[in-house]
């Protein structure tokens, strides 16, 4: 099938809820819900966070796997495999588009209703509009481009160019419609994740081929600080003034003060790469077991969930 022709079916198809979207806005605007993809399945697990009950599914085309929130509402995600880029909120799938070779990743603008999707194939960065779902700009860069983080001011991107990348690309943002390149970082590892810090001091850049973490300052060619890590790739998120580090390989999480100080470590499923924050909660899936985990915002775990056959990616989106 071609990409035309599965956009074609899915918009042809009434979008999936396993409740009506009346009830899911209410349900949206209850609480907060974590949006997990299922990416064997073709659809978006909707759980319920207070609970850690399955809400709701939302029928996509099929591959979903990466997902990012935008501005609380609405979600980002990436049909890598298909070169499909899905916009969804609590009516479900209200815009696709196929204008991308392979999407990777997505960082969102602090202020702006953009939404900067990294295109590996095309070695690009792509500055989508969120509301509209129409490319804005493309960025070329030097390299794979697969996670991307922006600055808290919204000033800076840094991406990843590759799962194991020897660089990683600088952008200036701020003309946040037409983001350019302004130098690579080469870091002491081969490179995976980046990840802005809540207070825009660091960049955190972990690895996929060793058991670290290398912290940059913003504006930094050489790390600040090396951490140790378990195994490779670890993903890093942050909830206020700690950073969480997953690692699925070793099926941890790692909670870290800001200067890049241990805390403690919790047990998760096998398989629990990435990793996300929003509203007291810390959501893990698990790539090889389908399920989600929750921690709270100390780092302990709160629940465990079974909620599809591989759970890739999760976001957090809060009601009105």
């Amino acid at each position: 099938m071609t990409r035309r022709e599965l956009l074609a079916a899915a918009l042809a198809a009434p979008v999936a809820l396993t409740l009506d979207r009346r009830a899911f806005a209410a349900r949206l605007g209850g609480g907060p819900v974590a949006l997990v993809t299922a990416d064997l399945e073709s659809h978006v697990v909707v759980l319920y966070l207070p609970s850690a009950e399955v809400s709701a599914r939302i029928k996509t085309v099929a591959g979903p796997r990466s997902i990012e929130v935008a501005h609380g509402l609405t979600a980002v995600v990436a049909h890598t495999e298909h070169g499909v880029v899905s916009i969804l909120d609590a009516g479900g799938v209200r815009a696709e588009l196929d204008a991308l070779e392979t999407p990777r990743y997505t960082a969102v603008h602090p202020d702006r209703r953009i939404a900067y999707v990294t295109d590996s194939s095309s070695e690009e960065v792509v500055a989508l509009h969120v509301d509209r779902g129409d490319v804005l700009w493309r960025t070329r860069v030097p390299g794979p481009a697969r996670h991307i983080s922006i600055s808290p001011d919204g000033a800076t991107i840094w991406t990843a160019l590759g799962t194991k990348a020897e660089r990683v690309a600088v952008l200036d943002s701020s003309d946040p419609r037409r983001p350019k390149l302004v130098r690579t970082v080469a870091p002491p590892f081969l490179g995976h994740d980046v990840v802005f810090a809540p207070d825009g001091r660091h960049v955190w850049v972990s690895s996929g081929s060793h058991r670290q973490i290398a912290l940059y300052g913003a504006d930094s060619r050489r790390p600040v600080r090396l951490l140790a890590a378990d195994a490779p790739p670890q993903h890093v998120t942050f909830a206020g003034g700690r950073a969480f580090v997953a690692s699925g390989d070793d099926g941890t999480v790692r909670r870290h003060r800001l200067d890049g100080e241990l805390v403690r470590e919790a047990r998760v499923p096998i398989g629990s790469y990435n990793v996300t924050f929003g509203s007291g909660y810390l959501v893990t899936p698990s790539l090889d077991q389908g399920t989600v985990c929750l921690l709270d915002s100390n780092g302990r775990v709160r629940a465990v969930r079974r909620v599809a056959r591989a759970a890739h990616d999760a976001c957090v989106l809060v009601g009105p």
